[in-house]
């Protein structure tokens, strides 16, 4: 419940992030979200970058294995969820990619 929160309840994830500059800062740049929702999370998102994804993927010491893979939008975009504790909160990350259709045989891509 959202009710009530101050930006002080919010400090964990945001000194999260603030650590994750300080040590991941020559990563690709995510999307950044920090909601009163889920107070006790920070999500970095990738639209377009799952190389961002994945470098991040690694760097937070999260194995392949733990990579949710699923399909949106009728199967055109790809969408990689993984979560991980890293200084006190939950980072979730979420990469999102395009799925190209694959060429009937014999045409030209």
């Amino acid at each position: 419940m959202s009710e009530g929160l101050t930006l002080d309840d919010l400090a964990i994830p945001l000194r999260a992030l603030r650590l994750l500059a300080a040590d991941f800062g020559y990563l690709s740049a995510p999307a950044v979200a920090v909601s009163t929702i889920y107070p006790d999370r920070l999500e970095l998102s990738f639209h377009d970058d799952l190389s961002g994804f994945e470098a991040w993927r690694e760097a937070l010491g999260i194995p392949p294995e733990a990579v949710v893979h699923r399909e949106q939008s009728n199967g055109h975009t790809r969408v990689l969820t993984a979560s991980v504790d890293h200084a006190g909160t939950v980072v979730d990350l979420v990469g999102y990619g395009s799925i190209t259709a694959p060429q009937p045989a014999g045409t030209a891509a």
